[in-house]
């Protein structure tokens, strides 16, 4: 009997250690938490674009105007019934990360959901809207024979751990509502067009707090979800762990846990424009101020778009991705009535740069949701819905800039017609950048440099600098993986025109090894 009753505790001793340690997911769900009606699908949506835009215009002033700083609560930031109508009418580049996204929907509404990456790729590389960093070094990279993956990797993209990729995600976890793990794999074929390692997981965590935002309102649990599906050697998991633990241990103070941020992890490594100075690009880091504002926000939609935005940095595109997740959990339908007269007057007009009008994204967003809850094991019957909830998978392990450390930066600002471009340089890497500039207004947008680049006397490539801002060359040399050592680069401009100059900006060169500072006068 004695034995009987020792092993009756034992089983419950393990079953209840067992219950423990189950998955998050089972503790925080209800059993119907897959469950709704078409109408709230729909609504979730609607609500997520809808906030996505608010978010990105209401941002839009401050984008990157406070780099390395937070925006003071005394700095207003305006808004009116009329705002988002103007902004697409006189600064319809602020919309880069809603139009990118819209892209890839006509790509798939075109082609179907198992559209290739290269359908993707050309789509973007070919149209007419203004790009920048990983995005418009991907453009040229297609556009000049270098398809994807490798348009987005970073041997090939000074821009790979960029932001890029994280503000165009909004739809894959739009389309995926409660498939993770599906919008995982469209965040492959999409992701790796302009980026990797941490500038590809930026995306894809993304889309995976979207994707969990439609069927729990639990901001912890969502942004864990989310991270759930990045590897934890990366410094992007880190970063936003990080985030996490400070939002425990100061849980009503955003900037706080801001500072000790800004301590431990907004050193620039990859993008050449941001090494040494406050600008700051990566994925990582911007993520960071997303989650800020999911977790101090308290779901409340101002606080939320608010708080991501005073973080700095990329501040339209940071509101816009949090007001995103926050209007899926709500729902458009709770979003409060002061910011919606602002996109309803824009509803029906064509998005910059796009074919598609909001109203139309709403719908193609729940057409491809609904296909693609029917292809992975969810119900559609009538106006009831029943998703198949997906357990998150974890990615496999990418890093960017690997044996690469900024070393030096040097700001030029010279113009070359003549003499060619030569810097003398000790490390394993150099990045220079500038552009081709017209002289005197003159406008012959199909000139295209042609530029010999030698390195210690060998010829390595010849770079083509277009003048067309569309589709320019975003930096015009890059090298990376040099033996560490002694270099001399010399960029020979070959066609030369006296219209044009070459503007060299700066140049950055990486060493294998990272920098000490050496107190000159000890």
């Amino acid at each position: 009997m004695k034995t009987e009753t020792y092993f009756l505790l034992l089983i419950t001793v393990l079953i209840l250690l067992a219950s423990c340690n189950m998955d998050k997911r089972q503790v925080e769900l209800s059993p119907d938490a897959g469950t709704m009606s078409a109408k709230v699908l729909k609504d979730k949506i609607k609500g997520g674009w809808a906030g996505q835009t608010i978010g990105c215009t209401y941002g839009g002033p401050t984008e990157f105007q406070f780099k390395g700083t937070m925006i003071q609560d005394d700095q207003p930031i305006v808004w009116y019934d009329d705002y988002i109508k103007e902004i697409f009418l006189s600064d319809p580049g602020l919309y880069d990360d809603v139009y990118m996204d819209l892209t890839f929907i006509e790509v798939l509404e075109r082609c179907g959901l198992d559209a290739p990456a290269d359908s993707f790729a050309v789509s973007f590389a070919h149209d007419d809207y203004k790009l920048w960093h990983a995005n418009q070094a991907a453009r040229y990279n297609i556009l000049n024979g270098i398809k994807p993956p490798a348009s987005g990797y970073w041997m090939n993209n000074p821009h790979a751990d960029d932001i890029d990729f994280q503000i165009e995600a909004d739809f894959a976890g739009m389309m995926s509502p409660g498939m993770i793990n599906t919008a995982t794999e469209i965040c492959d074929r999409t992701g790796h067009i302009t980026n990797y390692g941490d500038g590809w997981y930026g995306g894809v965590f993304m889309a995976g707090m979207y994707s969990t935002a439609f069927y729990s309102d639990n901001m912890d649990f969502i942004i864990e979800q989310g991270l759930k599906t990045i590897p934890e050697k990366s410094k992007f998991y880190k970063a936003i762990r990080d985030v996490i633990n400070w939002h425990k241990q100061y849980p009503d103070d955003w900037k706080q846990c801001w500072f000790e941020f800004e301590k431990k992890h907004t050193s620039e490594k990859g993008c050449p424009e941001g090494v040494y100075n406050a600008f700051n690009i990566d994925a990582s880091v911007n993520a960071a101020y997303v989650v800020m504002g999911l977790l101090y926000g308290n779901k409340d939609f101002f606080q939320t778009m608010d708080i991501a935005t005073r973080c700095g940095q990329d501040s339209d595109c940071n509101p816009a991705t949090a007001a995103g997740i926050l209007g899926v959990i709500l729902g458009y339908d709770k979003i409060p009535a002061f910011w919606k007269p602002a996109v309803e007057k824009v509803q029906d007009l064509q998005f910059p740069y796009s074919n598609l009008t909001l109203n139309q994204v709403y719908d193609l967003s729940y057409k491809h949701a609904t296909q693609l809850i029917a292809q992975n094991g969810g119900k559609i019957n009538g106006e009831k819905i029943t998703l198949k909830i997906q357990v998150p998978e974890t990615l496999r392990f990418e890093e960017s800039f690997v044996g690469m450390y900024p070393a030096k930066q040097l700001l030029v600002r010279k113009d070359f017609l003549e003499d060619p471009i030569k810097i003398d340089f000790t490390g394993n890497g150099i990045v220079v950048l500038g552009n081709v500039k017209s002289q005197c207004g003159v406008e012959k947008i199909d000139f295209i440099a042609l530029l010999d680049v030698y390195i210690d006397g060998l010829k390595v490539e010849q770079v083509k600098m277009p003048y067309n801002y569309i589709v320019r060359k975003y930096d015009i040399f890059y090298k990376y993986m040099l033996p560490n050592g002694d270099h001399k680069l010399e960029i020979r401009w070959v066609n030369q025109n006296s219209d044009f100059r070459i503007t060299m900006k700066s140049y950055v060169v990486y060493a294998d090894s990272q920098a000490k500072l050496i107190n000159p006068y000890q």
